[in-house]
């Protein structure tokens, strides 16, 4: 994610389109995978993240802004009046989808 000189995260995100369920799946190297129910055509799949983030996100529609990617899976989201880790934080819980924390080991015998 990059800082500019006002508040807002603009950050890279991978979209599946036509998932069964729409949510985060996961950040890992600077990116955002997010899956959304809607067909990657005639810009369906571009109105349905700006939604989704805007919802997740408790902002207005209008603060949620494509910069790049319109008609690629691998996109660039400006999201204004938000901080890049105000983004995460909401988004991404801590042991969320992208795996937060170290997995517990196994126990017993098989």
């Amino acid at each position: 994610m990059r800082r500019t000189g006002e508040p807002a995260a603009t950050f890279p995100v991978r979209i599946v389109p036509r998932a069964a369920k729409e949510g985060v799946a996961g950040y890992e190297g600077g990116v955002l995978r997010i899956r959304l129910n809607a067909p990657p055509v005639e810009g369906k799949a571009n109105e349905a993240l700006g939604r989704f983030l805007a919802k997740a996100l408790g902002v207005p529609r209008g603060s949620v802004t494509l910069v790049a990617g319109g008609k690629s899976r691998s996109k660039i989201v400006r999201i204004a009046g938000m901080t890049p880790e105000a983004v995460l934080a909401a988004l991404i819980p801590p042991g969320g989808p992208s795996g937060g924390g170290p997995r517990s080991p196994r126990t017993g015998s098989r």
